[in-house]
């Protein structure tokens, strides 16, 4: 693996060589093997162990707790370093990052203390909030009912992204009177069937299919204190995917170097006599080291603004955290298209420094722009484009990521639909009264038909 020191920029602290150091082999490692697993379509349970028991999903815990103690610039220099190695791996470890990060903002208490504990042991958590159906914005179809002293769960997420290796799962549903609750939920539950069926044509490694929970119990103590995640989870969440394409742009750029380095036929209209001296192959080479450079760079900025916002909680100052927490937001939703155009541009004209043989899929060069443009539309970049010039324009705060859902109606739609209902049974008893009394009375037993 290449160090932050060979050209990659500033490392995010004096001490962050030193601590990926313990990790640098075994991301080298995975590096080496990633293509075949790509083309292979083969998860990566191994990986994803070996990483846990060197500590990987212990990063941000307390020293104490058996972590590592490493600020968020220090994460997230770590996580482009592994994606750099298969960003289906940044991935899968993105909720237990998100999970953590949870328990780091929750005011002190054994529930909090527990779970801490857990992590410490190299318990690691799966995603299970996303669903597919027709749930509306802000709430959940999965549910969580009374059951004597416990719960019971029941409904089916999608996206479960890293549930397939993890230990558990955190998840959203609502319970008997529609208020939401979180949870924890052991994977290997009874009634917890957790499925491989994610079909996208890139990050195919991240165990982001469906998981169902059929009338599993759940215990008191496996129920969140609140439903509301970390301050500063949206843009969290957002910059794990930016750190994961920035370690794409390095890959890239390292094996189309690699490549252009080795081939030895060159073009008849080629301007050297070796394809590596060629000025314009090495031009398309550098644009794209550059791309990798700009991405990692905005990456660890940007990280150093969650970590201010972190910082913020702790502090109880309710203004500072206010001011804090919208600039994280801002800073990141401000990097998002950029990285993304840098990267996605990046990763497509690499073919132009090789030629016809970059298509070989034994190379893998097109995972490199599967894996980004999946990233890229996770959370439409087009959102983040506004919000920032609403606020660059009229000073409008960040609003909060609520998910996805069907939105409600408004009050207009409902009254246009009432309008429509009305004028659907005036046309349809009409029409049957010119028929005969009898269509009349069909026409009042339907009468509430949508």
């Amino acid at each position: 693996m290449t160090t932050a020191s060979h050209a990659w920029g500033s490392a995010p602290s004096k001490r962050f060589d030193a601590i990926a150091e313990r990790f640098r082999g075994i991301f080298s490692e995975i590096g080496d093997d990633s293509i075949r697993h790509d083309l292979e379509r083969e998860l990566r349970f191994d990986d994803y162990e070996v990483l846990k028991k060197v500590g990987f999903s212990r990063l941000r815990l307390p020293e104490k707790f058996g972590g590592l103690g490493l600020t968020l610039p220090e994460l997230f220099g770590l996580i482009i370093e592994l994606a750099q190695a298969d960003p289906n791996l940044t991935n899968a470890y993105r909720s237990h990052l998100g999970f953590t990060e949870d328990l780091l903002n929750a005011a002190p208490s054994p529930w909090r203390d527990a779970w801490l504990e857990r992590i410490g042991r190299g318990e690691t958590i799966g995603s299970g909030f996303s669903e597919i159906g027709d749930a509306k914005l802000g709430t959940y179809s999965t549910q969580l009912t009374r059951d004597g002293g416990g719960w019971r769960l029941n409904g089916e997420k999608y996206y479960t992204t890293g549930s397939l290796y993890a230990d558990w799962i955190t998840l959203g549903a609502v319970d008997g009177d529609g208020v939401p609750v979180g949870a924890l939920v052991p994977t290997k539950a009874e009634g917890v069937e957790i499925l491989n069926d994610w079909d996208g044509f890139g990050q195919a490694l991240t165990a982001s299919g469906t998981a169902r929970f059929t009338d599993v119990a759940i215990s008191e103590d496996l129920i969140k204190p609140s439903a509301l995640r970390f301050s500063y989870s949206g843009g969290f969440f957002q910059l794990v995917h930016l750190a994961s394409l920035a370690g794409i742009g390095r890959a890239a750029a390292l094996e189309i170097a690699r490549h252009v380095a080795e081939r030895k036929r060159v073009y008849q209209r080629s301007n050297a006599a070796r394809f590596s001296e060629d000025p314009q192959v090495l031009q398309v080479v550098g644009r794209i080291r550059g791309a990798a450079y700009s991405a990692g760079a905005i990456v660890l900025k940007a990280a150093e603004a969650l970590q201010a916002a972190y910082d913020a909680n702790l502090s109880g100052d309710e203004e500072r955290i206010a001011s804090a927490n919208r600039d994280a937001e801002l800073e990141v939703s401000q990097s998002v298209t950029v990285v993304s155009n840098l990267i996605l541009d990046a990763s497509t004209v690499l073919f132009d420094a090789l030629g016809a043989s970059a298509a070989k899929r034994s190379h893998g060069l097109d995972r490199h722009w599967r894996n980004a443009r999946t990233i890229t539309s996770h959370n439409p970049r087009i959102y983040h484009d506004r919000i920032v010039g609403d606020f660059a324009v009229n000073g409008a705060p960040p609003a909060p990521n609520g998910g996805v859902g069907i939105a409600p109606q408004t009050e207009k739609e409902k009254s246009e639909a009432g309008s429509k209902h009305v004028t659907r049974r005036v046309i349809l008893i009409g029409a049957c009264l010119s028929v005969s009394a009898q269509c009349k009375q069909d026409s009042e037993i339907g009468q509430d038909l949508p």
